[in-house]
């Protein structure tokens, strides 16, 4: 397939998949050099370039790059409303365009004609990497290991990396696939892919079980300025920070929770769980504010939004036109979007339990059945008239 003079850059994220990756193309005659972009994974660049050590490379680039990652795709997502069928808050998802985008510019910076990833011919993370890297670079030619070689389980991989010496994490007693970044966790396969099983409480990473969580609710102070979090509980935070905040408080109390019968890009209904404290609070708290301040035709609009906007990224398209067109909307409306949520947290439940806002469009002496109303009963029978008018036979 490759002589030894061939240079590719492996997407690596030191789990099994990868880890098997990079061995093959070893095999397969490539000069490898690792890529891994730190979101918050759940290996530590030490144990990734240790890991890509023992497997013989010594070229391994780790960026951090968490904050690009909350400012430049998070945000976007959060403000859009993104939620792909009512479950899944796309942590996965809008990582993967910005993995792209770094692994092109390595490709650049190595010279290298090749690039390579760990995502299988089932998944949709083949889509998201493969569209963005040939937007960014359409020269680049692209491998992917799982495509073609002859491995054909999770098993198999295991008794691949045991034979090859690979050092992995997964076993064939926890064979879930992870993912984890600070916007979330998906987890997949094993016995998840049973309908019937239930998910066991070792495939989660963020959140404690729901019988562990306190007994006392939890208030938090979300403060918003356009459409971004920028205040807990009244302290100025960085995106990073409060997000991860976020997570060791809601994971506390079982936030974020979702199991999935997902659509696939490449038309395959797939069984999926999810983990998002951060994501979810900050969505709820997001969502509420925009119906505090929004005007009722933007708000009906912005639904279609977020529909279309979860979609794109889900199927990858990040770099699309069309995405950057909805970017705009979004971020004209999100121009009153400010004001302070305070949330309820209380056995894998977020509960609103205030709002206030400069720019809110609730008037109480209208809402009002008290004393104090000022809503002019006059007009309501004449607007009752109109508006069924279309409707009814004379």
């Amino acid at each position: 397939m490759a002589t030894k003079t061939k240079k590719i850059i492996l997407a690596y994220s030191g789990g099994l998949d990868t880890s098997c990756c990079l061995q093959w193309l070893k095999d397969k005659g490539f000069e490898v050099v690792c890529f891994s972009a730190d979101l918050g994974s759940e290996f530590s660049p030490k144990e990734l370039r240790a890991a890509a050590k023992k497997c013989g490379i010594s070229k391994v680039y780790i960026k951090d790059l968490k904050s690009e990652f909350a400012n430049d795709y998070i945000l976007p997502a959060l403000k859009a409303g993104a939620v792909y069928q009512n479950k899944y808050l796309l942590a996965t998802a809008l990582g993967r365009p910005l993995i792209a985008k770094h692994l092109v510019e390595v490709a650049k910076e190595e010279r290298a004609e090749f690039v390579a990833h760990g995502c299988s011919a089932k998944g949709n993370d083949q889509v998201r990497i493969e569209i963005a890297v040939r937007i960014l670079n359409p020269a680049l030619k692209i491998i992917a290991p799982l495509r073609v070689w002859e491995l054909t389980s999770r098993k198999s991989e295991i008794a691949y990396a045991i034979q090859k010496k690979i050092p992995i994490k997964t076993t064939t007693e926890k064979i879930y696939s992870i993912d984890k970044n600070i916007w979330g966790v998906s987890i997949e396969a094993g016995i998840l892919e049973d309908l019937d099983n239930e998910p066991k409480e070792d495939a989660f990473i963020m959140t404690n079980p729901l019988e562990r969580t306190p007994a006392v609710p939890c208030y938090l102070d979300i403060e918003f300025d356009k459409g971004k979090p920028v205040k807990l509980n009244n302290k100025s935070l960085d995106l990073v920070n409060l997000i991860e905040k976020l997570n060791k408080i809601g994971g506390n109390h079982c936030i974020g929770r979702t199991d999935l019968i997902e659509d696939r890009t490449v038309g395959i209904k797939s069984r999926e769980v999810y983990e998002a404290p951060a994501a979810w609070i900050l969505h709820l708290a997001h969502k509420e504010l925009e119906a505090l301040v929004l005007d009722k035709q933007t708000l009906y609009f912005k639904e279609l939004i977020s529909l279309q906007y979860s979609q794109l990224v889900y199927q990858g398209l990040w770099f699309s036109k069309i995405k950057q067109s909805l970017d705009a909307f979004t971020e004209k409306a999100q121009n009153v979007v400010s004001g302070k949520i305070t949330v309820k947290l209380y056995k894998g439940n977020i509960i609103i339990s205030k709002r206030s806002s400069k720019n809110s469009l609730y008037k109480k002496e209208l809402a009002t059945y008290g004393e104090k109303d000022k809503f002019n009963r006059d007009w309501a029978e004449g607007f009752v008239n109109i508006w069924g008018m279309p409707f009814i036979d004379k």
